[in-house]
């Protein structure tokens, strides 16, 4: 296994890595809107879906891979009332064909944002 790490998306707020590479897959942990810098992005739901999306970028392009890479994603949502909003943004970025999805509502998330974005991919 081998770690993946980057200064372009937020370092990891507890005991976990931004992304653990295994063979030729790479598995992120759920990304939230936090800046690179650690802040929390302001604005709503679109906002925060962007930021999130720029994060798995980050990630995945530490890993020597990018979106076009990814096979499946769960998104975490604080209140599924944002299920279109964040699905109208999240399909600016994928591409056909999409990746499998899973798509639940949370009870809470870190740092109260509201929405949660994490992705599997494959590594050439």
């Amino acid at each position: 296994m081998k770690r993946i790490q980057t200064s372009a998306a937020p370092q990891a707020i507890g005991p976990y890595s931004q992304a653990i590479q295994a063979g030729n897959m790479v598995y992120t942990s759920g990304q939230i809107p936090l800046t690179p810098e650690g802040k929390l992005v302001e604005g709503g739901i679109v906002e925060q879906t962007h930021q999130v999306m720029k994060n798995l970028q980050a990630v995945l392009q530490a890993a020597g891979t990018d979106l076009n890479k990814v096979v499946k994603t769960t998104i975490f949502l604080a209140d599924m009332e944002d299920f279109q909003q964040v699905n109208e943004v999240y399909a600016q970025y994928f591409k056909e064909p999409h990746p499998a999805r899973s798509c639940v509502q949370a009870a809470r998330l870190p740092k109260d944002v509201r929405v949660e974005i994490e992705a599997v991919a494959i590594v050439d």
